[in-house]
């Protein structure tokens, strides 16, 4: 028996490379369905007249389901197998992407099937993760986490530049449709290459725990995603806050009190945990918050196409992929510590050159910025990865990814959450409307891209209070857009100094 098992490491440990590779192209099918729709809710809202509402749920099912269920669904691929977790994940997406393009007629439709799509990568991702820390060495480690981190960090500004590719060049289907082809591709490479690995010791499930989770997460991303629109401090979201609060020390209450808990509460001892997955978390606030107003940034203000848009986001993956891949280097010489901490400075320096830039301000002024802020996530992402995963047992390498995965939703969800709610703040509060054109109420002030509408409108019909509304609402969107930046320095600055002075430095 231990002859064969010997086989089978040394037979593993040789495809490991590859192993590798089709993790993150299981990974990256993750990352792209999370931003790739963006780019086509122009078009669905046409084709399939979906109002504000419908648009918002068909992105938001996705990351609910998705970020709601990542500590269940890893803790179900401890138990069961890392490899049936990760096909069957990736099978629900292909099978819900397949029928969302070919069926799909109504908004109801295409949130159901984000919401499928959701339970399918929260399958799929923590799987990823675990299967390539349990593949490789602990010497190699560090290198894999990296380009694992690589990949997840670049997934979203690569999923802009494929939806924004397949709604110019086909439709909104095609967003849907380029999901199949590379997931079969994911399954066959998977089911000939991928070991399969569980926790050894078979323990049960922790039922009550995975229902306290899923309560938990759901309700405190509700409370984030719909805040800005119900308001901060509305009673649904202070409601449905206080419940994710509640359910979440119910939750650390029942982990530290059951004899096998899905995730023990002592890891958060480890300070190489915790502040890994603060660093993570945060990163991804100043990321997320980031490209969701450049996006509006690009298309509204400068007037680029989606796909012209997307295009102006790869200096971001350019810097990160290289910074995250060789991270370890890094981390051998000067510490996790400094590493992270360097990395999140960098961010706040890009961010800070950020509230710079003006209407007529050259592109490559703001590329600098792109590339300055991938450098610093692919310092912050990789190194702090790692840390989370050699802070876990191997038996429970699904729930530690599924925890590394959840740090990210949440940081990213509330990054677009905070960042849009102070860039319309500003918005609001500096917009200058045109004598004239008090009529139409607080539809300017409380939408930008309503106020962009309505100019071109009002220039089309010879009225040229359009022209005036125009720049007067580009030079408000700017101001907050500067001002989700700043917030975003002072986050990234207060995360440097707390990693400086609590992440553990090398590791001997």
């Amino acid at each position: 028996m231990d002859k064969e098992q010997t086989a089978v490491s040394d037979k593993v440990y040789e495809k490991r490379w590859i192993i590798l590779a089709v993790m993150s192209l299981s990974l990256v099918i993750v990352i792209l369905n999370n931003v790739t729709l963006n780019v086509a809710l122009p078009e669905l809202s046409k084709d399939l007249k979906a109002d504000n509402t419908d648009l918002q749920w068909m992105m938001d099912a996705y990351a609910l389901i998705f970020g709601g269920t990542l500590l269940v669904m890893g803790a179900l691929g401890d138990r069961f197998g890392r490899k049936p977790a990760l096909q069957l994940g990736l099978i629900i997406v292909a099978v819900a992407s397949g029928a969302t393009a070919m069926y799909a007629t109504t908004s109801e439709h295409v949130i159901f099937a984000r919401g499928v799509m959701g339970l399918g990568a929260a399958l799929v991702m923590p799987a990823t993760l675990s299967v390539v820390v349990v593949v490789f060495p602990v010497e190699e480690r560090g290198k894999a986490v990296g380009i694992w981190a690589a990949m997840a960090g670049a997934g979203a500004p690569i999923g802009l530049f494929v939806g924004g590719w397949a709604v110019e060049n086909y439709d909104w289907q095609m967003v849907f449709w380029i999901n199949v082809p590379v997931i079969i591709l994911a399954l066959t490479l998977g089911l000939f290459l991928v070991p399969n690995s569980r926790d050894k010791q078979k323990r049960p499930l922790d039922l009550i725990g995975s229902l306290l989770s899923i309560g938990a997460l759901v309700s405190i991303l509700y409370a984030i995603i719909e805040a800005p629109n119900v308001g901060w401090t509305s009673p649904e979201t202070i409601g449905v806050a206080a419940l994710g609060i509640v359910l979440t020390l119910a939750f650390i209450r029942w982990e530290r009190s059951t004899e096998y808990p899905m995730l023990p509460i002592d890891l958060f001892r480890n300070m190489g945990f915790t502040m890994g997955l603060v660093a993570i978390s945060l990163a991804f606030f100043v990321m997320f918050s980031f490209m969701f107003t450049q996006m509006l940034h690009f298309q509204l203000v400068r007037g680029h196409t989606a796909l012209q848009a997307a295009i102006r986001f790869l200096p971001l993956p350019l810097g990160l992929m290289p910074a995250a891949a060789n991270s370890d280097k890094f981390v051998a010489k000067f510490g996790s510590n400094n590493v992270v901490a360097t990395g999140l400075t960098l961010i706040t320096a890009g961010m800070l050159l950020f509230t710079t830039v003006e209407i007529d301000t050259d592109y490559v002024r703001i590329a600098v910025t792109f590339f300055m802020l991938g450098l610093g996530m692919g310092l912050t992402m990789a190194p702090s990865t790692t840390l989370v995963m050699e802070s876990i047992p191997e038996d429970k390498a699904g729930v530690g990814s599924a925890t590394n995965d959840a740090s990210r939703e949440v940081g990213g969800a509330l990054g677009i959450a905070i960042g849009g709610s102070v860039l319309n703040e500003y918005y609001q509060r500096n917009l200058a409307v045109p004598e004239g054109l008090e009529s139409f109420g607080s539809v300017l002030t409380e939408s930008f891209p309503a106020a962009m509408r309505i100019g071109a409108d009002l220039i089309a019909g010879g009225n040229p209070l359009g022209a005036e509304l125009i720049m007067n609402a580009r030079l408000a969107f700017m101001d907050g857009m500067v001002g989700s930046a700043m917030v975003s320095a002072g986050i990234a600055l207060t995360t440097a100094i707390l990693v400086k002075l609590y992440m553990p430095g090398k590791t001997e």
